[in-house]
């Protein structure tokens, strides 16, 4: 059982928690481990007791981190099942592709962390009272100012850390063929898995980006870097699930100029621009299915189109230069980070 992390780890939600392990001892077949959702947070029951309670109780303390949400600890033994207070829950996400997790609220946790099976919270009796603070505790003195002499600063780069990729800025027109087409609801986690095996690459693209749709197709990247990038094709809702923004980074290391699909999901979208690749959504959806994988597309005038705000218009040069055209749900400041090859690029020509 895992509580915490940056869902549902609130005063009130661990002061619940604490209310309901108090004097009471988690059942031995059960591991129950905690992560405060703030130091802010940490600090506070510590110094009103919940947390001695908590840790009575034979809970484990983690820190106030991500750690068993994205499988950085804590994974289930195989076929295991595992009660989580998080918000997301997608194949292997907790570290073990088949173990049975199952999303409930922090009051179902508590209480099934001390019977050992999934239990209604209220078969316990009365859930306990919880008097919020008159205030909340803030402490900011661990904030570093920004340096009076930034040119003066020098960053230390151990060997796993590499410089951020920075992308051209857009071309007159853009060629590629599609390296991958995918379905509907496409999560973050699909494009870049996280797990304690990929995480610690987060700080060298060159890296991580080998992994990039590797539960789909373990050939993607291979294949990316090969033809020098080019396009990816989804369905609706592509990129729902965690705002990871590698899922955007490592995907423009890898050459990916534009990602066309039915729908986006709204984070996602917004981090695409961000590293300077082209979110384009299907003017008609019935295309989806006449593009294919390995299909070589052609934008000739994408950089003019953008600029005159006029629908964007693909060449199929594998089908007989079948057209297809796609909008764009862009503002006029996000046309300008795509024109400049993403918003680093976009922030320093702005100066």
């Amino acid at each position: 059982v895992a509580i915490g992390s940056c869902t549902n780890s609130s005063y009130s939600d661990l002061m619940t928690v604490a209310g309901i392990l108090k004097g009471k001892k988690v059942h031995p077949d059960v591991s129950l481990v905690i992560s405060p959702g703030s130091r802010q947070v940490f600090e506070m029951i510590a110094e009103n007791g919940a947390l001695a309670d908590i840790i009575a109780s034979g809970a484990r303390i983690l820190e106030s981190a991500c750690g068993p949400c994205i499988g950085m600890g804590q994974a289930p033994r195989s076929g295991a099942i595992s009660l989580r207070t998080f918000n997301r829950n997608f194949e292997g996400r907790s570290g073990t592709k088949d173990a049975k997790i199952y999303l409930v609220s922090v009051q179902t946790a508590a209480a099934s962390a001390l019977t050992g099976h999934i239990t209604d919270p209220r078969s316990l009796g009365k859930a306990p009272e919880i008097k919020m603070p008159e205030k909340f505790y803030i402490d900011d003195s661990m904030i570093l100012s920004p340096a009076t002499d930034p040119e003066g600063i020098e960053v230390y780069r151990g060997p796993n850390i590499k410089p951020i990729p920075i992308r051209q800025k857009l071309s007159e027109s853009l060629t590629g063929k599609v390296l991958i087409k995918v379905g509907d609801n496409i999560t973050t986690d699909h494009i870049m898995p996280a797990g304690s095996k990929i995480l610690p690459l987060r700080s060298n693209i060159p890296a991580i980006s080998k992994y990039v749709f590797e539960s789909i197709d373990p050939t993607f990247s291979e294949r990316a870097l090969k033809e020098k990038g080019g396009f990816v094709i989804g369905g609706e809702n592509y990129g729902q699930g965690s705002s990871r923004e590698h899922a955007a980074l490592a995907p423009m290391y890898l050459g990916i100029k534009a990602v066309i699909a039915k729908s986006f999901a709204r984070i996602h979208f917004a981090n695409l621009i961000n590293f300077g690749i082209l979110p384009l959504i299907f003017e008609n959806p019935s295309d989806y299915d006449r593009i294919r994988q390995g299909d070589k597309l052609q934008a000739p005038d994408i950089l003019k189109e953008l600029n005159d705000r006029k629908p964007v218009v693909f060449i199929n040069e594998t089908k007989d230069n079948e057209k297809y055209k796609f909008k764009y749900n862009l503002t006029d400041r996000q046309v300008k980070i795509i024109k400049e090859g993403g918003l680093l690029n976009a922030t320093k020509a702005r100066g």
